[in-house]
């Protein structure tokens, strides 16, 4: 049995965090750093996965990124949170873009895509609340939170995202039609 991941970053995102509770998102030695940046994570593949209904603008080619390749992410984000000081952005961005994600991926427009991406939304400032994931501001990092406090957030996002949620030009968007 195939699960297809849901068409909408809204419904991604509220998919991702119907499978968390609070206790979830605590557990971490940096409880607070953890929760944003699991946001962080569940919207960068929300994107990746949404890019593919702008067809070749979206991606080359379509890839089946898969909720594995999110929670291999998500695994290694608690593990660097729990044994590590300071947090290894350019090695989770590596790790996400380059293997657990970039594994996939074979197109050279692509490789860089994706990791340009990582980069965006994967970084030293994702852990500073209010954090734009988009340039509207749309998207954005918030107080961390339970996880009755991030599907609420969730809910109030747009139903229908512009093309600047995913990095592209409001153009974009035609080619969807």
């Amino acid at each position: 049995m195939t699960l297809e991941p849901p068409t909408g970053l809204r419904s991604n995102l509220l998919r991702t965090y119907a499978n968390y509770e609070t206790k979830d998102l605590n557990d971490c030695v940096k409880p607070e750093a953890y929760k944003k940046l699991i946001f962080a994570f569940s919207f960068f593949h929300a994107c990746i996965q949404d890019r593919r209904k702008f067809g070749p603008i979206g991606w080359n080619i379509m890839y089946k990124f898969t909720n594995e390749d999110y929670m291999v992410c998500i695994k290694q984000l608690k593990s660097f949170l729990d044994d590590y000081d300071e947090i290894p952005f350019r090695v989770l961005q590596f790790l996400g873009a380059d293997v657990n994600y970039g594994g996939r991926v074979t197109d050279d427009k692509d490789i860089r895509l994706i990791g340009s991406m990582m980069k965006r939304i994967i970084n030293v400032d994702t852990i500073e609340v209010g954090f734009k994931f988009s340039e509207s501001g749309t998207y954005s990092t918030m107080e961390p939170s339970g996880a009755d406090e991030y599907r609420r957030y969730i809910n109030d996002l747009p139903f229908v995202p512009e093309p600047e949620a995913f990095g592209l030009h409001d153009n974009a968007e035609i080619t969807t039609n």
